[in-house]
């Protein structure tokens, strides 16, 4: 064993030793400064306890709490922040209910979220997918919960309690299903006309946000990956590989509407997919078809009978509107429970 080969290994395992130390380290200070902002909250809330008869109190004595404890330490108590600490204490009440992968800023975020199924479902999801600030922002923003709950079509209130519970759980193929997907990251004006190969060429380059809001266990395998039946090669957009499902996952990229003629195409490519790429250990290949809109076609008739998993969502370039999905919401679980009758 030559000196360059030892001094390769002792200073890879001293890079080891050094990375897990400070991750060990970043992961007390966050836990000691999640223990104290809660028993900061509490201290407040039981302050305010005893000047329950005071209604002017909560306020003077917060602001004046900011000013002092500024003052003396520094940032990250303004009165917003004392505000949020409250919050945290009221909402999660022990630090035996936190999770160990998330941060004060994390927990910020989600204290934003009045509702609190909702807020127990971003919570699960970010520790599950270790999501950085950043990307739980953006997934509160293009209304994840409320996307995943109209995907299916058969959103009601177990629904709910299962999403809040554990998350996004992928067991099915139609639990990797989204609608609508959400491009805002691509910058794109709503309703521009775009050629295909444009779109395909700005999901590449964003490839890393593309990849997030399909949603877990996702690795992209290429684009324009050939399929040859009969001498004639085809072309499918996009191949990824899902291995939480174990199964190849083929998409179809339209700018226009929804066509039914795109399903029999991509079933080709499914089956070619099924025989000849699939290893003895991967599930049947999936295929999404991305559109624009699903316009006026029966999915069922052209979706059904098929052997093959197809499903057709829509996507659009801006972040939808969250009234008008949280009221979609509402209507079906309302539906839900009067049909129920």
């Amino acid at each position: 064993m030559t000196n360059d080969i030892i001094n390769k290994e002792l200073v890879n395992k001293i890079e080891s030793l050094l990375k897990n130390a400070r991750e060990k380290v970043v992961r007390e200070v966050n836990n000691t400064l999640l223990i104290t902002y809660m028993e900061i909250g509490k201290a407040i809330v039981e302050d305010e306890k005893l000047h329950i008869d005071d209604i002017e109190y909560e306020n003077k004595s917060l602001r004046y709490l900011s000013k002092v404890l500024t003052n003396k330490f520094g940032k990250g108590f303004s009165l917003a922040n004392l505000h949020f600490m409250v919050a945290f204490y009221k909402n999660y009440g022990s630090v035996q209910t936190l999770s160990k992968h998330l941060g004060w800023s994390h927990y910020c975020e989600l204290l934003s979220i009045s509702d609190k199924d909702k807020r127990s479902f971003y919570e699960k999801e970010c520790s599950n997918a270790r999501w950085s600030v950043r990307e739980l922002r953006r997934q509160i923003e293009s209304s994840l919960y409320e996307r995943l709950l109209l995907s299916n079509g058969k959103t009601n209130k177990e629904k709910v309690l299962e999403l809040a519970l554990k998350g996004n759980e992928i067991n099915t193929p139609e639990d990797i299903i989204k609608d609508p997907y959400v491009f805002e990251f691509l910058g794109l004006p709503e309703n521009k006309p775009l050629m295909e190969s444009d779109l395909e060429e700005s999901l590449i380059k964003q490839i890393e946000k593309f990849i997030l809001e399909l949603g877990k266990g996702f690795m992209f395998v290429g684009s324009q990956q050939r399929v040859t039946y009969k001498n004639v090669h085809y072309y499918v957009d996009m191949v990824f590989y899902n291995k939480i499902l174990k199964s190849y996952v083929l998409i179809e990229l339209k700018t226009s509407q929804f066509m039914p003629e795109a399903v029999g195409q991509l079933n080709m490519y499914l089956n070619y997919y099924a025989a000849e790429v699939n290893d003895e250990y991967d599930n049947p290949p999936i295929g999404i078809i991305l559109c624009t809109d699903k316009g006026n076609v029966n999915l069922e008739y052209a979706l059904g009978g098929l052997n093959n998993k197809i499903f057709a969502s829509k996507y659009i370039t801006v972040l939808p509107k969250k009234e008008e999905l949280i009221k979609q919401v509402e209507m079906i679980i309302h539906k839900e429970k009067n049909d129920g009758r």
